[in-house]
C-alpha cells in the first residue's frame, strides 16, 4: 500500500514528473494485454498506481493531507496484495455510437475475463468492488478485475507455466498465450 510518504510534493512532482511518466510507460508495455481489438487490461502495481494518484493530485492542485489521504485510499485497493492480479478493463470503441451499441451488448463482459495457468482451471475475476459499473441496460467502459489465485497457482505461475488469458461472452470471445515478458513482469505481482 501506498501511504502519502511515497508520494512526491506537487513541487517535487513538477520537476520528476516527464522522467516519471517514461519510467511508468516503459513498464505499462509490459502489463498491457488487448484482448481481441476492443479489450484493453493494464495490470495494475504501486507503481502505476502512485503514477495515477500523482496524476490526479496535479490536475486537481491537491495538497490538502486528508485529500490526499482521499485519494489513496481510493486508488491503493487496485494494487495487488501478492495473492492476486489486479486490471483496470477498458473497452475502446473510437466511433461513440459503435461504442453505445456495444456497450449495452457485452454487458456482463468483466465477469467473463478469465486466466488460466499452466493445466489448472480457468480463474475469473471479482469485479468492480469500489462500485456497480452496469445497470439495466448498458456496461461500462471501464472495470476494476481482481483475480484470486491459490497457492499451487501462484507457484506455476512463477515457475514459468504458461499463462493464458481470454474473455467468453456471447459477444466478444478472444483469447491469448502471456508473452513471456508480460509473465515475467507480473510475476512481480506476487509474493
Amino acid at each position: 500500500m501506498l501511504k502519502k510518504d511515497d508520494l512526491y510534493k506537487l513541487e517535487e512532482y513538477s520537476i520528476a514528473r516527464k522522467n516519471f511518466k517514461q519510467e511508468v510507460l516503459d513498464i505499462k508495455k509490459n502489463r498491457s494485454i488487448l484482448l481481441g481489438s476492443n479489450i484493453n487490461l493494464l495490470f495494475e502495481n504501486s507503481l502505476t498506481i502512485k503514477y495515477q494518484i500523482q496524476e490526479m493530485l496535479r490536475i486537481e492542485k491537491i495538497f490538502e493531507a486528508e485529500l490526499i489521504q482521499d485519494e489513496l485510499d481510493t486508488y491503493n485497493p487496485l494494487i495487488p496484495d501478492g495473492n492476486n492480479l489486479k486490471a483496470t478493463m477498458l473497452i475502446e470503441y473510437t466511433d461513440i455510437l459503435e461504442r453505445k451499441e456495444k456497450l449495452q451488448k457485452l454487458k456482463g463482459v468483466e465477469k467473463n475475463i478469465w486466466i488460466k495457468i499452466g493445466n489448472s482451471e480457468p480463474v475469473y475475476p471479482i469485479a468492480d468492488e469500489d462500485l456497480e459499473r452496469e445497470d439495466e441496460t448498458k456496461t461500462s467502459a471501464v472495470h476494476f478485475l481482481r483475480w484470486e489465485f491459490d497457492k499451487n497457482q501462484i507457484k506455476d505461475f512463477k515457475e514459468g507455466s504458461p499463462v493464458s488469458i481470454g474473455v467468453n461472452h456471447r459477444e466478444y470471445e478472444s483469447s491469448c498465450i502471456l508473452h513471456e515478458r508480460v509473465r515475467s513482469e507480473l510475476t512481480k505481482d506476487f509474493l
